[in-house]
């Protein structure tokens, strides 16, 4: 049984570069501001966008960085970014983004398989920097911001600029990111520009963007959200994006009442943060239209909540990597709650239980995903690839989940964090949206813990509001009145913070060591 989407198919790009595509309106454009540094107040139009591009990318080439290169780019949410991230692209290379908090370790582990020759990052992780590429195939470090003795990116604007993308087609791999690793080894993900190009025009009929638009970017620029939807897609769409380095709620919402911030795209915890902290009150934040949450699923209780205290729409939309990112989202300002949207255009879905079959309506199985978004595959893992892409096409997302009869999915849980117990499956986020809708609860996690006699134990990780009490006896007896008796936490343990990766996404396999 496949599930169509509901929505009409669009036009897919052919062998269009990602660059060309992110800069398709940028002559018309050409003085709008594009990207402005939120810290700073910065501006970069459009036209400059373009120029600095094309002049990074000639200072590549001269180099000798061209198709087959790989950059590694480790930095945060700065306009410089755009700017790196398309000048090698556009210079017909590849681009691995870094999580800038990883360590020498971690980030040696990416470059040695990407085959990263070059990385560029800033002063402040200029040490972990210089430790990670011991061992690789990285000479050197170069630094966006100028220090005195290091290579810097201003060195590579003074040669001739390209003026002209170098050739590429629909399958050539254009940006290396890794997978986040939580259940193990990150692997590299290989999406191409026809993966990047087409999953921006397949948000065509879901993200309806108009002329004024500002949207906040505080989500990663090296993590496929930040990168895909914000960097890229609403820089093809002529948005101004306005740029934070990392989160911090007072900035933005000084952010968002100063600059009129229209969309808010937003993970799990943010969301949090603007439906529960009491300094969202000080602020106007009359302009925002929509909070688009992404990255891990946003309980309906959370949304409805966000929604009611700032009058605007809080829908959601659910993706991964290997999906370039998006397969669902809400349609416009329309939401379900609780639902991740819908299925975006030009893309099949299957919904598939443990026995190889296919569920109809309302019933529970894996999400199985086909379109041009589908990434190319893991590099250097042919088994990884064969076991997550099937011979038919069909990427196996490893998240359990179910659509309505309406077309909307729903996104129970991944299928490896299902709790066993008792011969019943118990899914971790419905219980975590539970319990985040106690008023002494800011936030809360929940794994499954080893017991002989069950399989496994549902315990719940509470982090309880500032001044706020609350027993492990009262938080079981305020799930136990609301759910089977099945799905009752078992174990308590209060914590003063969740473990999260940058994308919002509970880090399981920290509180499992923790416990």
């Amino acid at each position: 049984m496949i599930y169509t989407s509901n929505l009409p198919d669009v036009e897919i790009p052919v062998d269009v570069s990602i660059t060309d595509y992110t800069l398709r309106h940028a002559d018309a454009l050409a003085d709008k501001p594009a990207i402005i540094d939120g810290s700073t107040g910065r501006e970069m139009t459009f036209a400059q966008l373009r120029t600095g591009i094309q002049t990074l990318a000639g200072g590549l080439a001269a180099q000798g960085f061209g198709p087959g290169s790989t950059l590694a780019l480790m930095a945060p949410n700065i306009p410089e970014y755009a700017l790196l991230f398309h000048g090698a692209a556009y210079a017909g290379g590849i681009v691995t983004t870094i999580n800038p908090t990883y360590t020498a370790g971690e980030v040696r582990h990416q470059l040695q398989d990407s085959g990263a020759t070059m990385l560029v990052t800033i002063s402040m992780f200029l040490d972990v920097a210089n430790e990670a590429i011991e061992g690789t195939d990285v000479v050197e470090v170069m630094t966006i911001d100028p220090v005195e003795g290091i290579p810097s990116m201003m060195d590579l604007m003074s040669s001739a600029p390209l003026t002209e993308q170098v050739p590429i087609t629909n399958g050539d791999v254009v940006v290396l990111p890794y997978s986040s690793g939580t259940t193990g080894r990150s692997k590299g993900v290989m999406l191409t520009h026809g993966n990047l190009t087409a999953n921006i025009a397949q948000m065509e009929h879901v993200l309806l963007l108009e002329e004024g638009d500002v949207a906040l970017a505080v989500l990663p620029f090296f993590h496929i959200y930040g990168m895909q939807v914000l960097m890229n897609g609403l820089l093809a769409n002529g948005v101004s994006i306005v740029t934070m380095p990392r989160f911090d709620l007072e900035q933005a919402l000084t952010i968002t009442q100063e600059r009129k911030i229209s969309w808010f795209f937003a993970v799990p915890p943010i969301v949090l943060a603007l439906a529960k902290h009491p300094l969202v009150d000080q602020f106007d934040l009359s302009s925002v239209k929509v909070v688009f949450s992404g990255a891990a699923p946003l309980s309906a209780e959370l949304g409805v909540e966000c929604a009611e205290r700032l009058g605007c729409a809080v829908v959601q939309g659910f993706g991964m990597t290997e999906l370039s990112p998006v397969s669902h989202a809400s349609p416009g300002f329309e939401n379900k709650a609780g639902a991740s949207g819908i299925t975006v255009s030009n893309t099949e879905c299957r919904i598939v239980d443990l026995e190889g079959n296919d569920c109809g309506v309302n019933n529970d199985g894996e999400l199985w995903v086909r379109g041009p978004q589908v990434m190319k595959g893991y590099l250097n893992n042919d088994q990884a690839t064969a076991e997550t892409i099937d011979e038919e096409g069909w990427l196996h997302t490893g998240d359990v989940a179910h659509f309505d009869e309406d077309g909307y999915i729903f996104i129970v849980d991944r299928l490896k964090e299902l709790i066993k117990y008792k011969g019943f499956q118990v899914p971790p986020a419905e219980l975590e949206g539970l319990l985040l809708t106690h008023p002494a609860i800011v936030d809360a996690a929940v794994i499954g813990i080893a017991d002989d006699e069950a399989g496994e134990l549902p315990k719940a990780f509470i982090t309880l509001a500032p001044g706020a009490e609350l027993s492990a006896e009262q938080v079981q007896e305020f799930v136990a009145g609301q759910v089977a008796s099945y799905k009752k936490i078992r174990l308590v343990e209060f914590i003063d913070e969740i473990p999260k990766s940058a994308s919002g996404k509970i880090l399981r396999r920290e509180l499992r060591d923790r416990d």
